[in-house]
């Protein structure tokens, strides 16, 4: 299959999932959103800092956006540093470059506090592996990382965590669209207060990660910005 027909499948079946009420847990039934509702001016939560001023942080000689909608090994994280290193390597240091990282889709959890991976499965939900187990995370293996978690054939040990990322000017945000469309999904596998479940999960998102409308709506406004983009998983 083609790239294009590839995220023609997947925008497909993200929008089925809203419209048509599948989700990734099979559930017998799953209330329709009310999505103009819910992504209205006064019910939107931006968190702390405006979206619009974060994306004004987006500055540098070269730029880069990295598109990550569901989890694919390490990559997603490896791909800001090579950006990084490979610049600085033909003569652009990393503080003249910007790397935009955009989680959206199934990529959400990697925004979220290990506390929740626990909690709701994250890994059995997301099909997200961790690393060093092989198996369905439990934790965020992208947070804060022990020295030499993740080694790079050739290369060896890479500093790859999201705040080792974010130490060296890389930005991070997550889709609040997902994060709407999967808490209902969570809530209703377990028997939850849906809204309850998208406030913990907001609650949640890591230091330093900005909540913009959507994922889409960040590559566009990052783009703007004159990013290159790259189709990150």
């Amino acid at each position: 299959m083609s790239y294009i027909e590839n995220e023609a499948t997947n925008r497909r079946d993200f929008l089925g999932k809203i419209i048509t009420g599948a989700t990734v847990l099979t559930m017998p039934s799953f209330v329709p959103l009310n999505l103009q509702a819910a992504f209205s001016p006064e019910k939107m939560d931006m968190g702390v800092e405006n979206p619009e001023a974060w994306v004004n942080k987006i500055k540098g000689k070269h730029k880069m956006v990295l598109d990550v909608v569901r989890p694919h090994d390490i990559l997603p994280f490896a791909w800001p540093k090579v950006f990084l290193l490979t610049n600085a390597a033909t003569g652009t240091p990393e503080k003249e470059c910007c790397v935009v990282v955009v989680l959206r889709h199934d990529a959400i959890p990697y925004a979220m506090k290990s506390e929740l991976w626990d909690k709701y499965k994250f890994g059995e939900m997301f099909k997200a592996d961790d690393p060093a187990t092989k198996m369905p995370a439990v934790r965020n293996p992208f947070w804060e990382p022990k020295p030499g978690d993740f080694k790079v054939p050739g290369i060896g040990d890479v500093a790859i965590g999201i705040n080792e990322l974010q130490a060296s000017g890389v930005l991070f945000c997550v889709c609040n669209m997902a994060i709407t469309v999967y808490s209902v999904v969570a809530a209703q596998s377990m028997s939850l207060d849906a809204a309850a479940v998208k406030k913990e999960w907001i609650e949640g998102i890591l230091p330093g990660i900005q909540l913009v409308p959507s994922g889409v709506w960040a590559v566009g406004r990052a783009q703007e910005r004159s990013c290159g983009y790259c189709f990150a998983g």
